[in-house]
């Protein structure tokens, strides 16, 4: 138990951080350039991205982190966090692609890939555990509906 709360631990760390510096690209934009954007009229309130994303992070680390904990030696679970790394890498791309390049059709191309390794991370966590593929679902509906929202701002802009 004190190993997978370690392993969670340092998960949640690492989805957490990626999260705050991918913040940095959204800061730069949503102020100025994203305001000024036409958006669909389900475009949620700029205020709960924040509290949303910080806990489909903490739901993504405790996932990771579940998985991490059965042991990197097994392929399953390499597997898995090699999906899972991937995912969160595109998850940072897109908002750098989206309000640091301020290009939602480029980010409309990102998030398709990112749904994509989401599904593959789910298919490999689910092998090694089911709760944790089950903590991704939050986090691939969300992005489902932002995929959406990005696409409708691009048709509309």
């Amino acid at each position: 138990m004190k190993k997978q709360v370690f392993y969670i631990s340092i998960s949640v760390g690492v989805c957490l951080l990626i999260g705050f510096l991918s913040g940095f690209a959204t800061q730069s934009s949503v102020g100025d350039w994203y305001a000024t954007l036409n958006k669909p009229s389900f475009n949620p309130p700029n205020w709960i991205f924040g509290p949303v994303w910080t806990l489909l992070y903490i739901m993504m680390g405790v996932s990771a982190g579940i998985v991490w904990s059965k042991g990197f030696y097994h392929k399953w679970v390499k597997t898995g966090l090699y999906h899972f790394g991937f995912q969160l890498l595109f998850n940072a791309l897109w908002s750098v692609v989206f309000f640091g390049f301020q290009s939602p059709f480029w980010a409309l191309l990102v998030i398709l890939v990112l749904m994509m390794l989401i599904l593959a991370t789910i298919r490999w966590f689910n092998i090694v555990s089911k709760t944790a593929a089950y903590l991704l679902m939050p986090y691939f509906l969300w992005v489902c509906f932002a995929s959406l929202l990005n696409y409708r701002i691009w048709m509309l802009n």
